[in-house]
Order: C-alpha cells, then sequence, then structure tokens
C-alpha cells in the first residue's frame, strides 16, 4: 500500500487536484477541488492507487464479489480496483437525472455489492447509486473511493474505505471567505446543481 503522502503527490503530478474557486455538485464552494479523471487517465499512475485501494479493501474484510461505480466519474476507478480484486465491475448511469441498470447488467447475481467512487464529498450520488441497486435485486456490502473529503460529514453512514481523506473546506455562497470573492467561480464537475 501507498501513504498519503505518495497519494498526495501523485494527485499534484497529474494536475487533479486543483485550486481556484469551484462550485461544486451540492451547490457549496471549495477552493480546492479533485478532478480524479486528470489522474486516471494515467494507467501506470491510476494502477498504483486503484491496487493501493484495493488492497485496504481487502483487508478490511468486506464481502465482495462485484464492483460497481456511478457513472462517469467512478467507472474508471471501479473498473481498476476490480482488476485487483479478481471480481467483475460495472455501472449505473444516469437516465432523464435518475440512476438506472441499462446494458444488461443485472445487479441480482451479486450478494455483496461494492461500490467504488473517484471522489466522494456528500455522498449523494454513491447512495443514489446503492438505492438504484437494491431496487433492482442488489446487495450492497459497502463503500470505497479513491478519496474521501466528506470530513465525517457524509450522508453515507456505513464506514467509507478510502485511499486518502483530505479535509477540504466547503462554504455556502452567502459566506464565502475574501479569497473567495475575487476569484470567479467554475462548476467542474458533472452533476447539475438542483
Amino acid at each position: 500500500m501507498i501513504d498519503d503522502k505518495t497519494t498526495t503527490s501523485l494527485l499534484k503530478e497529474t494536475g487533479a487536484l486543483l485550486e481556484g474557486h469551484f462550485i461544486l455538485s451540492s451547490g457549496l464552494r471549495s477552493e480546492k477541488y479533485i478532478q480524479c479523471a486528470k489522474l486516471l487517465m494515467f494507467p501506470k499512475k491510476a494502477e498504483i492507487i486503484c491496487k493501493s485501494l484495493a488492497e485496504k479493501i481487502k483487508l478490511s474484510n468486506i464481502s465482495c464479489d462485484a464492483i460497481v461505480s456511478p457513472a462517469l466519474g467512478g467507472i474508471l476507478a471501479g473498473y481498476e480496483v476490480a482488476r485487483h480484486m479478481n471480481v467483475p465491475s460495472f455501472f449505473t448511469e444516469r437516465v432523464d437525472g435518475q440512476f438506472t441498470i441499462r446494458r444488461g447488467f443485472d445487479p441480482s447475481n451479486f450478494k455483496n455489492i461494492l461500490i467504488v467512487e473517484d471522489v466522494i464529498t456528500t455522498g449523494k450520488s454513491t447512495l443514489e447509486c446503492a438505492k438504484c441497486l437494491k431496487d433492482n435485486g442488489g446487495s450492497v456490502s459497502g463503500f470505497a473511493c479513491i478519496i474521501d473529503r466528506s470530513s465525517g460529514k457524509s450522508l453515507i453512514k456505513d464506514k467509507i474505505i478510502s485511499q486518502i481523506e483530505l479535509d477540504i473546506p466547503t462554504y455556502s455562497p452567502d459566506n464565502l471567505p475574501s479569497q473567495l470573492k475575487n476569484i470567479s467561480p467554475t462548476k467542474p464537475g458533472s452533476r447539475q446543481i438542483l
């Protein structure tokens, strides 16, 4: 397994750790944003991090006979972790704003599905994915991610296995610190603000 220092170094090397003024999918604001797609575009570097996460999952003793990830951000992370755990990997995807199962995937064939994400902040997408799986006969055994930036405030009440935990403060739009007030915000995420 690799440590937090090595993980952070890989995030910075790949440009996955961004700094500025960001609008998160929750609507909150942050001065740092993790764009795991930048990490995952480098297969050898992604392999290092995902192999380490797979080792942490194995040590946790969570039963896992399949890995499922919410599209789009979690797909590559889930696939790479599944490869190291030698289990099938598939994904849920949004149709008309709701997660659904398509492409012939059948979660009812698995009794211990581990949901793997790239980043968990509020846990909203992860829980939507879990509900979709349960509604389609699947059974969720746990949750994992490359980066847990929830600071213990996720909607997920179960333990989250992560490669690294990052405490990145968030702010409401009407309570921004002075350093963010002078920077135009950008919205790098994929989910629409509701």
